[in-house]
């Protein structure tokens, strides 16, 4: 399977959830882009490895990591995205050490604050690409109803790419989902406090069963 190699494009800041993140990867050598839901310590690690001005006083989370590679020789090669399951992205830390490689698995905002520091790569296969991969409407807002990381369901405010379909064409974000799977996220959504979202799962799901 083909990997696709992303850059950060930004991270947004969530003006409906507390605390909720929107760290948007580009696609290098084409327009998808991929949205990935964050908390708030991941993202401000983030923004401080970009802003190559920020220096925290003392070590954050990941810069400790790094420093700890660094003294025993560990590097950190690559990070893959490698599995998207019910909205949740998964991702490894492809490392390095006496020309030993070895795969660690870590959630996808730790990896890629990682990846930072290390001046990693960051890739994806092409079909999660293609799975979650969205062109972002002009008048759309990245930072509109975001969940947290463990909950997040990028298809769920965004417009899914289709190769076959203009970007003006809004396309039922649920299409793929099975109807328990949307059972699923619409207790999320509730347990989130998103009503809002909560009611569009159930009126798909009516839709569905009447």
């Amino acid at each position: 399977m083909s990997l696709v190699k992303l850059a950060i494009e930004g991270i947004s800041y969530s003006q409906t959830q507390n605390g909720a993140y929107a760290l948007i990867l580009n696609e290098v050598d084409g327009d998808r882009k991929l949205p990935i839901v964050i908390g708030a310590f991941e993202a401000q690690s983030i923004a401080v490895s970009l802003e190559k001005e920020l220096r925290p006083p003392r070590p954050l989370t990941h810069d400790l990591f790094k420093n700890f590679a660094d003294r025993f020789d560990i590097v950190v090669k690559q990070v893959i995205i490698h599995k998207l399951v019910d909205g949740v992205f998964y991702s490894s830390l492809i490392c390095e050490r006496d020309r030993i490689e070895e795969i660690i698995d870590a959630r996808t905002s730790d990896a890629i604050a990682l990846a930072l520091r290390f001046n990693a790569p960051i890739f994806t296969y092409k079909g999660i690409l293609d799975k979650a991969g969205i062109l972002i409407k002009s008048n759309l807002k990245v930072d509109d109803k975001m969940n947290d990381e463990d909950n997040n369901d990028p298809l769920s405010d965004f417009e899914p790419f289709d190769d076959n379909e203009t970007s003006t064409t809004v396309m039922n974000p649920y299409d793929s989902y099975s109807t328990d799977d949307l059972k699923d996220l619409m207790e999320k959504a509730i347990n989130n406090e998103d009503y809002e979202k909560a009611a569009n799962i159930r009126d798909e799901i009516t839709n569905r069963e009447s």
